[in-house]
């Protein structure tokens, strides 16, 4: 065999015995930390595979156990910063339980997410983390269906039977109206996610519920419905202002919208004057040169807190100890306010 191609051949566990003279059986063990082999000999073992580049073949351990150690997460939008600060956390969680992530983008697309299912199961993932669509209830059912454990993320049905790990967003919506009208704003632009979508339901109803509060009555036209992918807000927000919508703040369904909303306003000569606030607070991760005050949890990332339920729903099965309540979990939230940067 030429040399570049012996180069290429994997180290298999018979090569790390016949280099350290111990049994393939041995060697396995002390790769597996078995017990019942000696400290000294795993660790000279060990790092006799490190030097030698092993690897685990993760496809025949998958083979003999029945389990892949993956599990996939399927997002609408994969550029939104929000679903890309939450794939580090979800693949951080997995990666650190020994599992690897598979990130699968929908685009928002009904079709593409049940390709995406599709897909997922055919890897033989052990579970899913899904933040839904929500077109319809195709998705959900083909979750079902396929007998893999998941936990959805962001966006929910009311169904006793899912596991799910979603904002308080009637209290978000509220809290974010509530700190503008406190400011002496009474012409709040509402710029909603399309109402298919379970959070923006949420919180269009909070952003009513803190009119009532203050005795105001909704001026239907100061509530716009933008899509959930980028680049759609500029176009919503300039149809308003040629309408001759009056408003001097805004709340909006998400940073990356509250962020076009700012550019918009920019343009039009008004930004600095039209505070707005949005939902998920992608400043907290990500250095952005543009300073909104943004609603989300408070208390911890729910991306982290579902892989940790799905993760504890595979532990269910592998232990034959099905909890069959659902995981219902909805996180309290606070506005956060952030200052431009420097």
């Amino acid at each position: 065999m030429p040399d570049q191609y012996r180069l290429l051949r994997r180290t298999t566990l018979k090569d790390i015995a016949e280099s350290t003279g111990f049994s393939v059986n041995t060697v396995s063990h002390a790769l597996k930390d078995k017990d019942d082999i000696s400290e000294p000999t795993r660790l000279l073992i060990r790092r006799r595979a490190e030097e030698m580049g092993y690897v685990a073949d993760m496809v025949a351990g998958s083979m003999r156990s029945g389990t892949t150690r993956t599990i996939a997460l399927i997002l609408g939008d994969v550029a939104n910063p929000h679903f890309g600060l939450w794939a580090r956390e979800i693949e951080g969680t997995a990666f650190r339980s020994g599992y690897s992530t598979i990130v699968i983008d929908t685009d928002e697309d009904e079709a593409l997410e049940r390709d995406a299912i599709r897909t997922a199961v055919g890897k033989r993932v052990d579970g899913i983390v899904i933040c839904p669509t929500q077109r319809s209830r195709g998705g959900l059912e083909a979750l079902r269906a396929s007998g893999v454990p998941f936990v959805l993320v962001g966006r929910r049905w009311e169904d006793p039977e899912l596991d799910y790990v979603v904002l308080d967003d009637t209290r978000g919506g509220l809290l974010a109206t509530r700190h503008l009208l406190e400011r002496g704003h009474r012409r709040i632009l509402f710029l909603s996610g399309p109402d298919h979508i379970s959070s923006a339901r949420e919180r269009l109803a909070g952003y009513r519920g803190a009119l009532r509060e203050a005795g105001l009555e909704e001026d239907p036209a100061l509530v716009r419905t933008v899509g959930v992918m980028s680049g759609g807000c500029g176009r919503v927000l300039r149809r308003a202002v040629e309408e001759g919508v009056a408003f001097t703040a805004v709340v909006a369904f998400s940073d990356i919208v509250a962020l076009e909303a700012l550019r918009e306003l920019a343009r039009a000569g008004g930004g600095a004057q039209v505070p707005v606030v949005g939902f998920d607070d992608i400043a907290s991760g990500l250095p952005l040169p543009f300073a909104t005050d943004s609603v989300a949890s408070a208390q911890g990332s729910p991306a982290e807190l579902a892989a940790r339920t799905l993760l504890e729903r595979i532990g269910q099965i592998r232990g034959g100890v099905w909890d069959p309540a659902p995981k219902q979990t909805v996180l309290p939230v606070r506005l956060f306010h952030r200052e431009m940067p420097a």
